[in-house]
This record gives structure tokens, sequence and C-alpha cells, in this order.
């Protein structure tokens, strides 16, 4: 294996529960295992995704650089840059940022909350289960869908957004500026996150309806990860700005509430 596969090879007829995928996810895996790699793709396959395969940092700039790739799964140990550090080069790319779901075989929280610290979306052990994988990438993308292509001009014209303290949000883009006009990047789940905030402003939202709103039914998370994710869209909202409180205010006991006022674009 050259360590980049760009053939992806999706199985006729939609996936092979009956679900139809179309247009299918277009998913990269990057494992150095190559058994496992394989075993991982062609289940995906059969269940109607576009898989790409990589086992390594430059494989995968190489194969996002020129395709289009909705999730990528992505191994924490790997030989040479680790997982992570690619997780955190892929959450800051402008254009064609794809969602990343990190795997690691590691028994405590550790990677998973740097992997969600840099940018990653969502988290799984190892060995995970496939029809579990399938379930977080299709949840991944159905989540990427509310994105459409920002080059359609009939889409551009009818953008819906929200308005709130001087900041707004694209529905479409997923672009967030700040009151002084500065673009904030936000990954996947920063995105969900924060409209599931702006859809319920100034109600306390438990731990367990934010995994709701934000993921799904399908998805299993561990204690941590709504805090982690509501950390790292508080730094965005206000590091470097002058900012009198947070927007998202703890609520002991309880949850986390959205503290400014909203108004739909």
């Amino acid at each position: 294996m050259t360590g980049v596969d760009e053939r992806p090879h999706p199985k006729p007829g939609g996936g092979a529960d009956g679900v139809d995928l179309s247009p299918a996810p277009t998913v990269l895996i990057v494992d150095d295992d190559e058994t496992l790699q394989g075993l991982i793709a062609d289940f995906l396959e059969r269940h109607g995704l576009k898989v790409f395969r990589a086992v390594d940092g430059a494989s995968v700039d190489a194969i996002v650089d020129r395709n289009a790739v909705d999730v990528v799964v992505l191994d924490v140990m790997l030989p040479g840059e680790d997982g992570l550090s690619i997780c955190k080069r892929l959450a800051g790319r402008h254009r064609a940022r794809p969602a990343i779901l990190i795997l690691s075989a590691a028994g405590d929280d550790t990677d998973r909350i740097v992997g969600l610290e840099l940018g990653a979306d969502d988290y799984m052990s190892k060995p995970a289960n496939p029809r579990e994988l399938l379930a977080r990438i299709r949840a991944l993308r159905r989540r990427l869908s509310a994105s459409p292509n920002t080059t359609d001009p009939a889409r551009a014209s009818t953008d819906e957004g929200y308005e709130f303290s001087g900041w707004t949000l694209s529905v479409w883009t997923h672009e967030l500026k700040a009151p002084d006009g500065a673009p904030v990047l936000l990954s996947t789940s920063e995105f969900a996150l924060l409209r599931a905030f702006l859809d319920h402003p100034r109600r306390v939202l438990t731990r367990d309806h934010l995994l709701h709103l934000v993921r799904g039914r399908e998805a299993f998370t561990f204690d941590r990860a709504v805090d982690v994710q509501v950390s790292r869209l508080r730094r965005k909202l206000t590091e470097g700005r002058r900012v009198e409180g947070d927007l998202v205010r703890t609520v002991r006991n309880e949850g986390y509430m959205f503290v400014s006022a909203v108004k739909r674009a």
C-alpha cells in the first residue's frame, strides 16, 4: 500500500440495510493497521459509503486537498505525525473542513478530551463497533448537510441566520462573525451546539437535552463531552474580544443557558 487510496468504491443501490444514502457520505479512514482499515472500509462500502484510505499525515493531506471528504475517521496512534496533530490541522481548514471522528485504543478519557479540544467532532474507542461507527458517520453527515454549497447563488440570496449581541451566524455557510466583523472558525459540532443555544435562548438546557439537539438519538457520548464542547465554544466567543460576561452561562446542577437575546436574520 502506498499510503493513499483515492479510489472510493461505493456499492450500487444504496446501503445494505435499505437506507437511502444518496448522495453517499464520503469518508476517509486513517489507520496504519491495514487489516483493520480494510475491514472498516469494506463494511462502510457495503452500506453505500464512498471510502478513501490513508496511513499517515502526508497521505491525509494529499486526499483532502484533491477530494471532497465529508468525515475523517482518524486513529490517534500513527507513524510519524500522530492523529491528534492531524486533527488540529484538519480542524483549522477554512475551506472544505471535514467532520472529524477520533478513534483510539486508549482506555481513559485523555485522548477523548484532547481530541475534542483540538477540534474533533466525535470520538470512539477501538475496537469500534462497525454499526455504531456507521451511525456516528451518518449523524455527522446529516449535520454537514445543513450547510449547502455556498457557491449556489440561489442559496446565497436566501441565506438564513441569527443575530445576537452584535454577532451574526449564517445557517448556510456556518460563518460566525464577531461584532468587529472578524470571522470565527467553527467546527461542525461547535456550529451545531451554538445553533442549539440560539434556537433556545434564555432557557436552561440540560446536558442530555443538548446531546439530543446536537447529535441525535443514535449518538453515544461520555460524561464530559458536552462540557468540553461548551468550553471550546465559550473561548471562541470571548478570546481577544471585549465582552461583559459569558454568553453561555453555567447553571449549577442543571446545565447551560444562552443569556443573550437572539434575532433571526
